[in-house]
């Protein structure tokens, strides 16, 4: 090799080499850090008073021009030293140096420019995002126009083929993530099902109708404000229920809700102004003792229903469709067992027997329960989109109203119907795959 060919220019040309893969490095190593980092810890970071941190989410919030500022920077440096290798090798070995400068800068790319920057920042990402942020914001401020043009003509080829870019997609897909993330540790062993059931609940609340967790019409009790006093008085007190609503004539025609202990304080007050006869109690107006009913939509998301429950200091609400006809009710209690679980307590009645275990291994299930209870009881994943019900679904799935015996194969599931009234199902008997669950 003639020294004439490692003079000053030689030397160089390899420095500005190894700083061109510096940089690769520093790109790819910031591409990796700021699209792994959580943006919940950077968040927590922030809140502290890192400001690494709060410029990294800066950055990340315009996800396309940051990817676009890093690619283009990783793209022109690697390209760049990728020219200056061939033509320093070149000059030293002739025609064949442009294969060896290939292999060279393949390797040289690939070890230190790729691999070893992206797995330093895949190991702690939060920290190489919140310590490259700040520079990275700087390209994307100084090749802004440039950035803006290649946004621009991605979205024109995309848009030839029908792909629409959404720049709202990471807000919208916020909530995945997370529902994902906690499957995960669930599935993991880093977290007990509980707390999974608990914390999903809780995410689902937007996502979810009154009209799915209601208590149907059908198994609301009501009081008949024609009926005599005593006999009112003693409905109350056989009720397991400390609201219920009243009407008269029909049960479409509500007047008011009672509340037990507003009855108990009219009965003491008729009864002492009448010297303690306690004759006097027929002369209670129930519904002049009742409040006023509470009527909301079917379609009321659950967690806006639960928000108007604490703002009114009200726990009852009475459900009606689009028509206004009454469809069911629904309580405070309600939306928070959809987080916390069922909540039972001594004036309960029946709800220990929604789901029997069989010694056969088979499940006795109450045909009214919510196909989401039974999911969360029994960790299974039985679809709710057509039905609020277990037999709501086998009524869905089969297409028929089956009569007791028959016998369906649902999602992987085998569902007996063992009891009916009427028209509606009463009561199955679901045998599991050996497996033990549904899919």
């Amino acid at each position: 090799m003639p020294d004439s060919l490692l003079d000053a220019n030689f030397w160089l040309t390899a420095l500005a080499i190894l700083g061109l893969l510096s940089l690769s490095a520093f790109f790819s190593g910031s591409e990796t850090a700021l699209t792994a980092a959580s943006r919940g810890i950077l968040r927590s970071q922030a809140d502290k008073g890192s400001r690494g941190a709060k410029t990294a989410l800066e950055v990340t919030d315009d996800s396309e021009r940051m990817i676009g500022a890093l690619l283009l920077g990783n793209n022109v440096v690697n390209i760049l030293s990728a020219s200056l290798a061939t033509a320093l090798l070149t000059r030293i070995f002739g025609t064949s140096g442009v294969a060896i400068a290939t292999l060279v800068m393949t390797v040289l790319v690939l070890v230190f420019g790729e691999v070893l920057p992206k797995t330093l920042a895949i190991t702690v990402p939060e920290t190489v995002a919140a310590r490259v942020a700040p520079v990275i914001r700087l390209i994307m401020w100084l090749f802004g126009p440039v950035i803006g043009l290649v946004q621009g003509l991605v979205r024109g080829v995309l848009g030839i083929f029908g792909v629409r870019t959404d720049p709202e997609r990471n807000v919208l897909s916020l909530r995945e993530e997370i529902a994902g993330a906690i499957a995960l540790g669930h599935s993991e062993g880093v977290m007990e099902k509980e707390d999974r059931d608990r914390l999903l609940g809780a995410l689902d609340l937007s996502h979810r109708n009154v009209s799915e967790i209601m208590t149907h019409r059908r198994q609301i009790e009501m009081i008949d404000a024609s009926r005599p006093p005593a006999e009112i008085v003693a409905q109350v007190l056989a009720s397991p229920h400390t609201r219920l609503p009243v009407f008269r004539g029909s049960d479409e025609n509500i007047l008011g809700v009672l509340h037990a202990k507003e009855l108990w304080r009219a009965m003491e007050k008729h009864v002492r102004e009448a010297g303690g006869d306690w004759s006097a109690l027929a002369r209670i107006d129930v519904v002049a003792v009742s409040m006023p009913a509470y009527f909301i939509p079917e379609t009321t998301p659950l967690d806006e229903q639960m928000r108007q429950f604490l703002r009114r200091r009200t726990h009852f609400a009475l459900v009606v469709d689009e028509y206004g006809a009454l469809q069911g009710l629904i309580t405070l209690e309600d939306i928070l067992e959809e987080i916390v679980g069922e909540i039972t307590d001594e004036f309960d009645v029946g709800e220990d027997r929604a789901i029997e275990r069989t010694e056969g291994g088979d499940y006795l299930v109450d045909a009214t329960l919510a196909i989401r209870s039974l999911n969360r009881a029994l960790d299974w994943q039985l679809p709710d989109e057509e039905a609020t019900t277990v037999g709501g679904l086998v009524i869905h799935e089969a297409q028929v109203i089956p009569n007791v015996g028959q016998t369906f194969h649902l999602h992987g599931l085998e569902i007996e119907v063992v009891g009916k009234e009427g028209n509606r199902l009463t009561r199955l008997r679901i045998r599991p795959p050996e497996a033990g669950g549904a899919g």
